[in-house]
């Protein structure tokens, strides 16, 4: 999502907050938790489910694993839980034209760098860079090349985007900014 006016382009970026890492992070919660409820009952000596008797399952060595593999599911879904509630990975892109800056901000894992914010001015912009990496889970990546700084990378590892939408995006903002694009 998008906002831009003839001075200023407000680039906001979703973070972990999304539908498929909720619907992945219950899914793991709710089998880990099965694996682990079928491993403790098979030691207890219950039936868990009426379809199966706890004969079936054994706790050595089969409830022993299925524990095992509950509790490090519960782990994993504990984590992407954590990621979901710090929103990891969001924040925005600001381009001021009028005042010549440009601002960066991300939210990462609590800490001492929690907020990652990079701001420098327009005139250090080199040029908006096209790379695209080559292989089986091949993808463009959009970056800003800073003068005596490097490349800040602008789209995100789990961003889809065609070869065409990028360069329509770099294009656009190679325009707004009146920099330069270059392509790897």
């Amino acid at each position: 999502m998008s906002w831009r006016s003839d001075h200023i382009w407000i680039e906001l970026i979703a973070g972990s907050r999304k539908t498929s890492n909720f619907c992945w992070a219950l899914i793991l919660f709710l089998g880990s938790l099965g694996f682990l409820l079928v491993g403790t009952y098979s030691y207890l000596g219950r039936n868990f489910i009426a379809l199966f008797s706890y004969q079936q399952i054994r706790f050595f060595p089969q409830g022993i694993i299925m524990s095992f593999y509950g509790i490090a599911g519960l782990f994993f879904s504990s984590y992407l839980w954590c990621t979901i509630a710090w929103n990891v990975g969001s924040g925005y892109d600001r381009f001021d034209i009028k005042e010549g800056i440009v601002c960066i901000f991300r939210r990462g894992f609590p800490g001492k760098n929690r907020r990652i914010f990079l701001r420098f001015l327009m005139n250090e912009i080199q040029s908006i860079r096209i790379e695209v990496k080559e292989g089986i889970f091949s993808r463009p990546i959009l970056s800003i090349e800073i003068r005596g700084q490097g490349s800040v990378p602008l789209t995100h590892i789990d961003e889809n985007f065609t070869l065409r939408e990028i360069e329509q995006k770099a294009a656009e903002l190679a325009y707004f900014l009146r920099v330069p694009i270059e392509i790897f």
